[in-house]
């Protein structure tokens, strides 16, 4: 998981309003949080453009800092936010498949725990995908293809980070997907995302092409 990354934690809240396995629907109470999740997503937007524009880690040039305005996103969509039970493996540390090697765009590779995966629905179909932890971390770390690559996100993929709730929840949001620092400056060394991970579908929500 990169070092350069802002991470705004999600609310405990969270997890009470809504029911498992399901997306916020438009009334009541999950009308609220949709609203408190959209401020949570601008928030994180602000402090990644902060970090972008202002940070001595930032991937940007000093000339692209001085003409920086912001990174560019879809708009928020409750439709790319979900919330449910992991499924974590229980692999023993001995066991090969307790470490993923991952690839990275400059050839080298890179290791993470396979902590599990989560299963969610989209447009009535069901979809899984991996959830790994980096070593030195308590984060989740889900690097993902989709059909947006290329023409309208990355072509390299893109990431998502997310935390652990009680029981072993989490909250898959989306929104929240953005682009590796190699995206910005080729020196820096990013994983790419395993086949697993390459959704066959378009996911319109979270960080666009930078230009």
């Amino acid at each position: 998981m990169e070092a350069k990354k802002i991470i705004i934690v999600l609310g405990i809240a969270w997890v009470f309003l809504m029911a498992e396995g399901r997306m916020l629907t438009a009334g009541g109470e999950d009308q609220k949080e949709i609203k408190l999740q959209e401020q949570r997503v601008l928030d994180w937007i602000k402090e990644r453009n902060d970090f972008f524009k202002n940070h001595q880690r930032s991937p940007l040039i000093p000339q692209e800092k001085r003409n920086f305005k912001g990174l560019k996103y879809y708009p928020f969509d409750s439709k790319y936010v979900f919330h449910g039970p992991i499924e974590r493996y229980v692999f023993h540390i001995n066991n090969p498949k307790y470490y993923a090697t991952f690839l990275t765009n400059k050839g080298t590779n890179k290791r993470y725990i396979r902590y599990g995966k989560f299963n969610f629905v989209l447009d009535g179909k069901n979809y899984d995908i991996e959830i790994y932890k980096s070593i030195l971390s308590d984060f989740l770390f889900i690097p993902f293809k989709d059909k947006t690559n290329e023409k309208e996100t990355y072509e390299g993929g893109r990431y998502i980070d997310a935390e652990i709730l009680p029981d072993y929840k989490m909250v898959l949001d989306f929104n929240q997907a953005y682009n590796p620092s190699c995206a910005y400056n080729e020196k820096f060394v990013c994983v790419l995302p395993p086949k697993e991970n390459m959704l066959d579908i378009k996911i319109p929500a979270g960080e666009k092409h930078y230009k």
